[in-house]
């Protein structure tokens, strides 16, 4: 005997809804009595120098990176500088062009790049897009018409599918663009208004983008090849992607590419917590998002112990989330009274992900200093160890915090009511991340 049961549309919606809401009520139950893990580095007062070769090593090892000898290095701050550099590297594409976004928006600046791309694709270049299919939700096909009917091919990350759902939060927050192979451009910033000229009543964000050439490239390459399979089923190889690179003259970096474990720990974590613990003299973070769990608090609390100068910039009231910037200041006690420093930029939303030790290492990429970038998210980095690298970066920090209000114990004691009253939903939600 077979018994079937009808259920009316409006009582499915019903019943979907309470599921809906079980699941949500325990997935945030979750989140506030979990426990993340908490990571520790053994023996770390006997690791290597950070200026040492055995250092380097220990990082390369740790990192699963591998050591390159980078040729040119050129920092780009701000959208005036790096968007027109990335436009004229697309335009002289020969053979490949491979771009990854997080943030691809439809905007006059996205139309550029389109237009660009499409120009190239007619031209018989390989152009291959990779858009995060959350973070890229406007650039709707409508959008990408141009491109596609030039022949260039673009593939979502990790869309919405019912196979998936699990997943949905694994995103790639990665931002590169990689030229014949040989030229890559990598950083925070997303293809978006916000960072070309500012949008409304609001001022165009800070942000820094590096222009690479040398051994560095075919990694970052590699980097953009994972993703382009796990989206599209496709495997570039060939000279056209992976040419012969030759750098004579060169310093020594890293590329450090990003995806959970199962765990939910990350290459990122390994060399940003590697490198803290190793400081001697400075630490200076410049971060959007500022929200340490207790491993990195431990490390940047420490340090300050052992006579380390902490500066941390991330940004005022002129944030893009105001939620996360509450959550993050509630946070500021331990390190103030600890006697590390903090910074909140003033004239615009900083945006810019930058970390500089000891006035050797500095590590650029797309890595916010999150959980999500930590534990969640897909990323690239790149670590530089060169003095007058990290001294260019140091310079624009330096510059940066002239327009910044320096945030002193006395004020985090005395921030408004509101503000406390925050702290507390932005906590639960980043229990979440």
């Amino acid at each position: 005997m077979v018994f079937t049961l009808a259920v009316s549309v409006p009582t499915g919606f019903f019943v979907l809804g309470v599921i809906a809401c079980v699941l949500l009520a325990g997935y945030l139950l979750g989140g506030i009595l979990g426990s993340s893990p908490e990571y520790r580095i053994t023996g770390a007062e006997q690791m290597a120098g950070i200026d040492t070769p055995q250092f380097l090593v220990l990082l390369e090892s740790l990192s699963d990176a591998k050591i390159n000898r980078t040729g040119n290095l050129e920092v780009l701050t701000n959208g005036p500088n790096f968007y027109p550099a990335a436009l004229d590297a697309i335009r002289g594409a020969r053979r490949s062009i491979c771009l990854e976004a997080y943030i691809f928006h439809k905007s006059e600046i996205g139309h550029m790049y389109i237009d660009a791309l499409a120009e190239r694709a007619r031209a018989g270049v390989e152009v291959n897009v990779t858009l995060d299919a959350f973070g890229s939700v406007s650039a709707r096909s409508s959008f990408l018409r141009p491109l596609l009917n030039a022949g260039g091919r673009v593939s979502r990350y990790n869309g919405l599918r019912w196979d998936r759902l699990l997943r949905i939060d694994s995103r790639t927050h990665r931002e590169l663009l990689i030229v014949d192979g040989r030229m890559a451009f990598m950083g925070g910033a997303g293809i978006a208004d916000q960072w070309y000229r500012g949008i409304k009543d609001n001022p165009r964000w800070r942000d820094t983008v590096v222009r690479v050439e040398g051994e560095a490239v075919p990694n970052l390459q590699a980097t953009f090849a994972e993703n382009w399979l796990a989206s599209s089923g496709e495997l570039l190889v060939g000279e056209a992607y992976f040419p012969d690179i030759e750098c004579p003259h060169a310093m020594t970096t890293l590329v450090v590419n990003s995806t959970p474990t199962v765990g939910g720990s990350t290459r990122a974590r390994v060399l940003f917590q590697l490198l803290l613990a190793s400081a001697q003299r400075s630490i200076a973070i410049t971060t959007p998002y500022f929200l340490p769990d207790k491993s990195l608090m431990r490390e940047l609390c420490g340090a300050v112990e052992r006579g380390v100068t902490v500066r941390i910039l991330v940004p005022g009231r002129k944030s893009d989330h105001l939620l996360t910037r509450s959550t993050s200041r509630g946070g500021y006690g331990p390190l103030l009274e600890a006697g590390a420093e903090v910074y909140e930029y003033q004239p615009s939303m900083i945006h810019a992900k930058v970390l500089c030790i000891d006035g050797l290492w500095t590590v650029v990429g797309s890595t916010n200093f999150d959980n999500r970038s930590f534990g969640i998210n897909d990323e690239v980095n790149l670590a530089i160890r060169d003095a007058a690298v990290a001294s260019r970066f140091e310079n624009d920090m330096e510059n940066d915090l002239k327009e910044s209000r320096q945030v002193t114990l006395n004020d985090w004691r005395h921030r408004p009511v509101a503000e406390r009253a925050t702290e507390f939903l932005g906590w639960v939600i980043e229990r979440q991340q």
